[in-house]
């Protein structure tokens, strides 16, 4: 019983639309309605600015860390790490499905990204930071923030299985399964990319009917 409220709320927790609200109480639009279209930090950034585009991650992130730590008012799951593990997976998938299809936000949210990221980070810090280290190094190559975030994606279970070696078989099968949602969430902006259309530098217009 315990379970399904926590599951529920990491959901909520999840859904919460940081990037619809704050362009619409501070910027007067909707975000989903400029740039890509998505309501997440990326576009947040090209649209909106370093400012609010750094907010909106935080806050984002947090909403992944916080839905994973829900695991840690159930006792139990303090005294046995593998059980822990699980649960925290399953709180994890539920705030990012929350922040892709936000029961605040007529079920139209981002692309999951940043929350995804907070919760590996609540999870597994280290590699975590390896992820961090990956995309950035993308980045500063080829400064496409979308290209960055999928080679990220696909070296998560490159690193789970072959570097850190994580012997959980859920949150081995997550991993596989984060980098395809990510490579299947993102196949516009891999249309983009092979059709020389994907946008290295901040954006500020009206999303294409």
């Amino acid at each position: 019983m315990y379970e399904i409220i926590l599951v529920i709320l990491a959901y909520l927790l999840g859904s919460v639309p940081t990037s619809v609200w704050v362009s619409k109480y501070f910027f007067d639009i909707d975000i989903r309605n400029y740039g890509s279209g998505n309501a997440g930090a990326t576009n947040t950034f090209r649209v909106l600015g370093s400012k609010a585009g750094s907010f909106v991650f935080v806050v984002d992130m947090l909403k992944g860390f916080m839905a994973v730590d829900l695991a840690y008012f159930i006792p139990r799951y303090q005294l046995d790490n593998t059980a822990l593990t699980n649960f925290q997976v399953v709180l994890g998938i539920c705030a990012v499905v929350g922040h892709i299809f936000p029961i605040w936000a007529e079920f139209k949210g981002g692309k999951g990204i940043a929350t995804l990221f907070g919760m590996i980070l609540a999870i597994q810090p280290l590699v975590a930071a390896s992820l961090v280290a990956v995309f950035f190094f993308m980045l500063f190559l080829t400064r496409y923030v979308s290209l960055s975030s999928i080679v990220a994606s696909i070296a998560f279970p490159v690193l789970i299985f072959f570097i850190f070696r994580e012997p959980e078989l859920m949150y081995r099968v997550f991993a596989v399964a984060t980098a395809c949602l990510v490579v299947l969430t993102h196949h516009k902006n891999i249309n983009r990319l092979l059709t020389g259309n994907e946008s290295k530098v901040p954006l500020f217009r009206k999303k294409s009917e």
